[in-house]
């Protein structure tokens, strides 16, 4: 599902990702796991083509990204904090972004707030949302449109242990659905218990363990 060739990004002076290669099968969950600042957030941020990379090549489902597509044709993503328009509800946010793709219609966006856990009827603004109740929506997001590829950065943030074996539970669904994922976490215990195979990105280097 995703190539990685000899792949480097710096800011400035900082080289942020190093040499980067490795090969993501289809049809599981990969955990990135490293310090802070270690270069994970970078390297999903390129996969999904939003930053671009400075050498190398980067390729999802045999696309190149930023030459091929300027980003993967179907992926989802929640990286970093995810941002909404806080006096609206988070189903008002999400066919908001639906319309702009034209690829579903209200029951997906409702199918996919359910299966995060949210109230698609609720009238609440997102700005009233809880920490955990903003990251379900971004999760709800990555998924209402069905995609083979999930880019997922830290999604357990802000969850109660409730929503975090919730979450798993979805994570293993999509899993058997047949998605690929990666996903970005600093708990063992989601590494341990959800990842096909585990990768340690350290001083902007990636090596399988």
């Amino acid at each position: 599902m995703i190539t990685l060739r000899h792949v480097s990004k710096g800011f400035g002076r900082e080289e942020i990702l190093r040499d980067v290669s490795a090969d993501f099968e289809e049809g599981g969950i990969h955990g990135l796991v490293g310090r802070n600042g270690s270069g994970k957030t970078v390297l999903l941020k390129c996969i999904a083509g939003l930053t671009p990379v400075d050498q190398g090549v980067i390729r999802v489902n045999g696309k190149r990204v930023g030459r091929d597509v300027e980003m993967p044709s179907s992926m989802g993503a929640i990286i970093e904090t995810p941002g909404f328009l806080p006096n609206y509800s988070g189903y008002r946010n999400l066919k908001f972004l639906a319309d702009i793709r034209r690829r579903i219609g209200p029951a997906e966006i409702r199918q996919a707030m359910e299966r995060v856990g949210l109230d698609s009827r609720s009238p609440k603004w997102v700005s009233k949302y809880s920490l955990g109740m903003r990251q379900r929506l971004g999760i709800a997001q990555a998924i209402m449109e069905n995609p083979r590829l999930l880019l997922l950065d830290e999604p357990m943030n802000g969850l109660d242990n409730e929503g975090v074996k919730a979450m798993r539970r979805l994570l293993r669904q999509l899993r058997q659905e047949g998605k690929t994922i990666l996903l970005a976490s600093h708990n063992p215990l989601d590494i341990q218990r959800l990842c096909d195979t585990v990768w340690e990105m350290d001083k902007g280097r990636l090596r399988a363990l």
